[in-house]
């Protein structure tokens, strides 16, 4: 059964007789169409007539036009508008640029610009490292893509990509204090990429790819680490690895098993199934085996092209060759990271005492949530209308702080690690439980905590 969710919120102006019974009559039709009512307001009222403003939760567009169809048939009821919310907060756009300094003298503009503005320029071509000192470059990350994989929705270009982007330069912003800003590249050739990126990075302090398809994002990746000064972070791989790594460390608490003992199935072999299963591997988790749409990853099974090298050398160490669902059987962790509805619940019945259920893709998971939380243990979700949400916004913001706040020229390994640790950290002994294995992603110590195990490491990285 799908979930109301604030997603798809939606807004119905509402012309109808100004009697008691009209308004009761409006709420019965929303409730009765499976939405979740959240506001009723009048906005016009007369003798003979009112406007009421209805504003209620529902689970998708489709269900959206039943709702309004369904208040449109209230006796005198005449629909005069519907508009969706989440559309609202994107018109125009979700991102400003706000000066830090005053122009508004002479003086001002002499400073800030020309002539003043020269002096600093020359500072910087003197030595060039004084840009990350008298710049936004100390404060700033490229949010870059090129719309190839975005969300849950596929191949759909640099434009349609935009609002993720925006969004996610919103949420390094709000979380951790840094100055993030959308690049959507207008091409999928690899190598106009990371050139693109190349000659862009000196206004940058960090990279941050998003939304690239594998196999692809693995080279782009690769290859820009080993350019660029700075340091460069797929978080559609690294962020989703902590995050699952940091909700596994609190839910093995639970359910009393080690990370040697543990079989770990993961639904997806692309970017982040990847970087989940060489994360879980770090931490000691050997017995790791990756599915997509053709079966399990396994050495020399052909059209494996769009998985990683690391995946099919190291993951599968018993070699098994079959289905998801045949695989599943025993298993103690799933973790999706895949597509819609790909097990069930007898999969989930079928997997060991004390199972762990990451079902991450979004907006619907592998598995419905309440039908895994009849077996499993401890269930989590992509969603923020579930609990356990893993959300990639837990380790993001405050990598970067950390990266920016160390000037550091890179990413490692003991750095996603670390992440990992300050986010479980955040869930103290009396707030665990089944239903709360990862903190709150408006909690404000979060981002703090993260940014300061990374920048410890970066700054010990150096010395």
């Amino acid at each position: 059964m799908s979930h109301t969710s604030p997603g798809y919120s939606i807004t119905v102006r509402v012309e109808l007789s100004p009697d008691s019974r009209s308004t009761a009559l409006l709420t019965q039709a929303v409730i009765g169409a499976g939405a979740a009512l959240t506001a009723l307001d009048v906005v016009e009222s007369g003798h003979e007539f009112m406007v009421v403003d209805v504003t209620c939760d529902t689970t998708d567009a489709s269900h959206a036009e039943l709702v309004t169809q369904a208040i449109s048939r209230v006796p005198s009821a005449n629909v005069r508008k519907v508009s969706d919310r989440t559309f609202l907060i994107h018109l125009g756009g979700k991102l400003e640029v706000t000066p830090k300094v005053p122009l508004k003298t002479r003086d001002d503009l002499s400073r800030a610009y020309t002539p003043g503005v020269a002096r600093v320029c020359l500072a910087i071509a003197a030595d060039k490292s004084d840009a990350r000192r008298l710049t936004i470059k100390r404060n700033t990350v490229a949010v870059v893509t090129d719309g190839s994989a975005v969300l849950g929705l596929g191949n759909i270009g640099p434009e349609a990509a935009l609002p993720v982007m925006e969004g996610k330069a919103a949420l390094f912003k709000h979380f951790a204090g840094v100055d993030a800003w959308p690049v959507c590249l207008d091409t999928q050739d690899v190598d106009e990429i990371v050139r693109t990126v190349q000659i862009l990075a000196p206004a940058y302090g960090g990279i941050n790819l998003e939304d690239i398809s594998a196999p692809r994002c693995f080279e782009i990746e690769a290859r820009l680490r080993e350019l660029l000064d700075i340091p460069v972070f797929h978080d559609d791989q690294h962020g989703t690895a902590i995050v699952v790594l940091a909700a596994l460390t609190n839910a093995l608490k639970i359910v009393g098993k080690s990370h040697e003992s543990l079989r770990v199935v993961i639904s997806g072999a692309g970017a982040a199934g990847t970087a989940i299963a060489q994360l879980l591997s770090e931490v000691g988790i050997k017995d790791i085996t990756a599915y997509d749409s053709k079966g399990s990853i396994y050495r020399g099974r052909p059209d494996s092209k769009s998985t990683s090298a690391w995946m099919i050398e190291h993951s599968n160490p018993n070699q098994i060759i079959g289905t998801l669902n045949e695989g599943i059987v025993g298993a103690d962790v799933f973790i999706g990271v895949s597509a819609p509805n790909v097990i069930t619940e007898q999969d989930v019945m079928a997997m060991a005492k004390g199972a762990i259920v990451f079902a991450l893709a979004n907006p619907d998971p592998e598995i419905e949530p309440a039908l895994a939380a009849r077996h499993a243990t401890v269930v989590a979700t992509g969603r923020s209308d579930f609990p356990n949400q893993i959300n990639n916004v837990l380790a993001f913001p405050g990598i970067f702080r950390g990266l920016l706040d160390a000037g550091s020229a890179q990413i490692t390994t003991k750095m996603l690690l670390a992440a990992a640790h300050a986010i479980s950290s955040c869930v103290s002994a009396k707030q665990l439980n089944a239903s709360y294995i990862v903190p709150s992603v408006f909690d404000p110590n979060v981002a703090k905590s993260v940014a300061n195990a990374v920048e410890m490491v970066a700054r010990k990285s150096r010395s």
